[in-house]
C-alpha cells in the first residue's frame, strides 16, 4: 500500500502479553497514521496463560495455546523484533536488545509480566523451571511428557496457580503412576474461604496429588527436591509457581516501584509519561489488585485508546478495575471450579463455559479481519493481469523477470575496453585494476520486513552473494538506501539502524559511502566490490562427473509471500530470517577450489542451475528429496502458495521437473540463499563432512547434455 502520511513517531511495545495483543488487533483495525509500530518479545508467539493448565493437561496443543505476534505484527502494520529487551534509557529514550543496535522510541509500553525464577534457591537454575515466563515452562513440560516413563514431578507454591499446575500433570500423566507433589511453606490455598479450599483439595486428592505443607525448601536436585529438615522430595520435573516477582531490569529504569513492579495510574502511565506498563508488571497505585489476567485484558482497549491520545495530543480516559472478578479454576481433567465473591461450584459444564471463554478469546488472533485495499472499480485494460492472484512480493520475489533483463542486456553494444573480463551469464562483473582482479556486484531488494536492522542483514548477506560465489573476499561497498516517507528524526534513527548493520555484517569489506532517498516503502541495495587472490570461480566450469552441492534449504520465497499473507507460522517465518542471515563466508572459502559456483537467488535453485549448465556446456540431473527445505516451505507450497516471480520461473524450457509441490520449490526465488557449486564428488564429501550441522548437501551431478532434470 502506497504510504501518504510520513512517520513521525516511534511507538514501541516491549512485550507480547495480552495487553499488547489486543492493542495490535486494535490497531491493525484502527491506526493511528504517521506512527511506527514496534513490538519487541523473546519469541515469535505469547502463550496464553488462561490455557495454560489445559495444555499442561494435554486437552491444548502447543499451537492452540500460543498467540502468533508474526502474524500479528503483520496485520498491525507493525515491525517486529525477536529479542528480549534488557534494558530502557528514560532520558535517552531508547530501548537495549542485545545484538542489535538500540532501538529509539518517543512513547513505550511495558507488558513483559513477571517471572517464578529463584535465583536464591540453591540449584533451582540448574534443575527447576520456573512456571513464567509460560514460552520457556510450556516448551520444557512438552518435552519432558514426551519422554518421561516413571514421572515424579514437583511443583514449588501452593497458591491456585501451583494447584492448577500439579492437577494438570497429574491428569497428563495418569497413565504412568505419576508422583506429583505440591510444596508449600504454609498451607496449600489458604488464600481461599474454607468451602471453596475443600473443593480444591478434593480435587486435588482424587488426582493422588501429595500435599507437603510447613516445609522449607533447601535445594533443588537433579531428581528431588530436598527440604530444610533433610527430606527428600522425589521429582525430575520441578517448577516453581511461588514468589512470581518482576523482572530485574524492570527496577533498573528508575521509574516510580511498588516491590519491584512499575507503579502507574489510572491512564496506565508510569512516573515518565512517555512509559506506560500494563498486565503483571504493573501496579495500579489508584486501585491495586491482584495479578490476573483478567486485568491485563479489561486494560487493553484503555491502553489502545491512550496511546492514541499521548501521540496525537488527545484526551485519555481513566480505567478502573472491577472490584472482583470470576475465578476459573482448571481441575486437571474437563472439570473447573467457578469461585466469586466467596461461593464456588465445581462441574464439567463449568470447563466447557472456560473452554468457551478462552477459545472465543483466542480466536479473535486466528480470525483476523480482512483489512486490504480494493481495487477501483474502474481501472486500465490489463491491470488486473499484471498484478496476478497474489500481492507482489519483497525481496528477491519482487525481481522483474528474467527475460526481461537478459532482452535487455543484449541490446547493449560491446564495450570494447581491455579491462573488463569477459564473462557469460555471472550476475558480477570481473575487472582488470592495477594487475589486480576485481570483482564488482550490484544488489538491491525491496523489504521483506519492516525491521530496518533485520533488513539490513539480509541485504547484506544477499549482495554479498556474488562475491563469495567467484572466490572473492570483499573489500568495499556503497549503500543506496530508499526510506519511507518520514520525519528528520526517524530518518537520522533509521540511517543509522541500516548503516551500523550493514558495515558489521560485510564479511570484513568497509562500507565507504552511500545515497539515500524517500519513497513509497523501504528498500536497501549494495554496490560492491571483492579481490579474488586466485583465479575466480565462474559459471563456466562445471565438468561431466562433478556433484553439485548447495550450502543452505531454500523455500524462502514461498515463506516470505506467505507470511505476507498472514498463512506461515511465526516460527517458521523466524527459521526463514535465520536462514536468510547466515553468512556463506565460511563455506565459500570451502569451495574455494569449485570448478563453477553461483549464488541461488531470484531466479530459483531451478534457475541458477540452468544457468551454470547451459554456460558450461553441460546438463544435470537433481533428486528432489535430496534438496533441503526451510521449515514449512512444503507445507504452504502443497497449500498453494507461490511466490510473484513463480510463474516466470517456471516457464523454464531448459528444465524437466515434475507437477509437485516439491517440485516448484525448485523454481521458488530466494532471497540470500546459498551456494550452488559443481566439483568433484570427494571434495564434496570432505565438505559436508566440514559443515555436519548446517544443511550443507550434495544435492545431484553434472551430466552429458545440456537440459536440467528433477526427479
Amino acid at each position: 500500500m502506497k504510504q501518504t502520511v510520513p512517520f513521525t513517531r516511534d511507538l514501541v511495545l516491549v512485550g507480547g502479553g495480552h495487553t499488547h495483543a489486543l492493542v495490535l488487533r486494535s490497531w491493525g483495525m484502527n491506526p493511528l497514521p504517521g506512527v511506527r509500530l514496534t513490538v519487541i518479545n523473546p519469541g515469535p508467539t505469547a502463550p496464553y496463560s488462561g490455557m495454560l493448565p489445559g495444555f499442561v493437561a494435554g486437552h491444548y496443543t502447543r499451537d492452540e495455546l500460543d498467540i502468533d505476534l508474526v502474524k500479528l505484527a503483520r496485520f498491525a502494520g507493525a515491525r517486529i523484533i525477536v529479542g528480549k529487551a534488557v534494558a530502557i534509557d528514560p532520558i535517552a529514550k531508547t530501548i537495549s536488545v542485545p545484538d542489535r543496535p538500540d532501538i529509539a522510541y518517543d512513547v513505550a509500553v511495558i507488558d513483559v509480566g513477571i517471572t517464578s525464577e529463584m535465583p536464591t534457591l540453591a540449584g533451582f537454575a540448574e534443575h527447576g523451571i520456573p512456571a513464567k515466563p509460560l514460552g520457556v515452562f510450556a516448551s520444557r513440560w512438552d518435552a519432558y511428557r514426551a519422554n518421561a516413563t516413571t514421572p515424579k514431578v514437583a511443583v514449588i507454591g501452593g497458591g491456585v496457580a501451583g494447584a492448577e499446575l500439579a492437577m494438570a500433570m497429574a491428569y497428563a500423566l495418569r497413565d504412568q503412576a505419576p508422583e506429583v507433589s505440591l510444596i508449600d511453606r504454609g498451607e496449600v490455598l489458604d488464600g481461599f474461604n474454607e468451602p471453596t479450599r475443600n473443593r480444591l483439595l478434593a480435587a486435588l486428592e482424587e488426582l493422588n496429588v501429595s500435599l507437603v505443607e510447613h516445609a522449607e525448601v533447601a535445594e533443588v536436585l537433579p531428581n528431588a527436591v530436598r527440604l530444610t529438615d533433610g527430606t527428600l522430595v522425589p521429582s525430575d520435573f520441578t517448577t516453581g509457581a511461588a514468589g512470581a516477582r518482576p523482572h530485574d531490569w524492570v527496577a533498573d529504569i528508575g521509574l516510580d516501584l511498588q516491590e519491584g513492579s512499575l507503579v502507574v495510574g489510572p491512564t496506565l502511565q508510569t512516573s515518565d509519561p512517555d512509559v506506560f506498563a500494563v498486565g503483571d508488571c504493573a501496579y495500579l497505585s489508584h486501585d491495586p489488585r491482584p495479578k490476573a489476567g483478567v486485568f491485563a485484558v479489561r486494560e487493553a482497549p484503555y491502553l489502545f485508546d491512550n496511546l492514541r491520545a499521548r501521540l496525537s495530543d488527545g484526551k485519555m480516559r481513566n480505567y478502573h478495575p472491577q472490584k472482583d472478578y470470576l475465578k476459573l479454576i482448571s481441575l486437571g481433567g474437563k472439570e473447573a471450579l467457578a469461585e466469586k465473591l466467596g461461593t464456588a461450584r465445581r462441574s464439567t459444564l463449568l470447563w466447557k463455559w472456560k473452554n468457551h471463554i478462552d477459545r472465543t478469546f483466542m480466536n479473535q488472533f486466528e480470525k483476523l479481519p480482512q483489512m486490504e485495499p480494493e481495487l477501483p472499480l474502474r481501472v486500465a485494460q490489463g491491470v488486473k493481469d499484471a498484478l496476478g492472484d497474489t500481492p507482489l512480493c519483497g525481496g528477491c520475489g519482487a525481481k522483474v523477470g528474467r527475460g526481461a533483463l537478459q532482452g535487455a542486456l543484449k541490446t547493449l553494444p560491446e564495450t570494447g575496453r581491455n579491462d573488463i573480463v569477459p564473462l557469460v551469464g555471472d550476475d558480477a562483473a570481473l575487472l582488470k585494476t592495477g594487475g589486480a582482479l576485481q570483482v564488482f556486484t550490484t544488489d538491491h531488494l525491496s523489504a521483506v520486513t519492516d525491521d530496518p536492522v533485520l533488513m539490513a542483514k539480509i541485504t547484506a548477506i544477499h549482495a554479498l552473494g556474488d562475491i563469495w560465489a567467484m572466490g572473492a573476499d570483499p573489500q568495499a561497498a556503497v549503500l543506496s538506501l530508499t526510506l519511507p516517507r518520514m520525519s528528520a528524526d526517524l530518518q537520522q534513527r533509521t540511517v543509522t539502524e541500516v548503516t551500523q548493520t550493514i558495515s558489521e555484517n560485510l564479511g570484513g569489506a568497509a562500507l565507504v559511502g552511500g545515497h539515500t532517498t524517500m519513497g513509497d516503502s523501504m528498500t536497501i541495495g549494495l554496490s560492491l566490490t571483492g579481490l579474488c587472490s586466485a583465479d575466480p570461480v565462474t559459471l563456466a566450469g562445471a565438468q561431466v562427473g562433478d556433484v553439485l552441492v548447495l550450502t543452505k534449504p531454500i523455500g524462502s520465497g514461498t515463506i516470505l509471500a506467505a507470511e505476507m499473507r498472514r498463512l506461515a507460522r511465526g516460527a517458521d517465518v523466524l527459521a526463514c530470517y535465520k536462514s536468510m542471515t547466515q553468512s556463506n563466508e565460511d563455506f565459500a572459502r570451502a569451495l574455494k577450489d569449485a570448478h563453477a559456483m553461483t549464488d541461488v537467488t531470484g531466479f530459483g535453485l531451478a534457475g541458477h542451475l540452468a544457468g551454470m549448465c547451459e554456460t558450461s556446456g553441460v546438463g544435470a540431473t537433481v533428486r528432489l528429496d535430496n534438496v533441503p527445505l526451510l521449515d514449512g516451505a512444503l507445507s504452504l507450497a502443497e497449500s498453494g502458495v507461490r511466490s510473484s516471480l513463480f510463474p516466470d520461473n517456471r516457464n523454464d524450457t531448459r528444465i524437466t521437473a515434475p507437477d509437485t509441490a516439491r517440485s516448484a520449490l525448485m523454481f521458488d526465488p530466494q532471497t540470500a540463499g546459498g551456494l550452488l557449486a559443481a566439483l568433484p564428488r570427494d571434495q564434496a564429501v570432505a565438505i559436508t563432512k566440514k559443515f555436519p550441522n548446517v544443511g550443507i548437501s550434495i544435492i545431484g551431478e553434472i551430466t552429458e547434455g545440456r537440459g536440467v532434470t528433477f526427479s
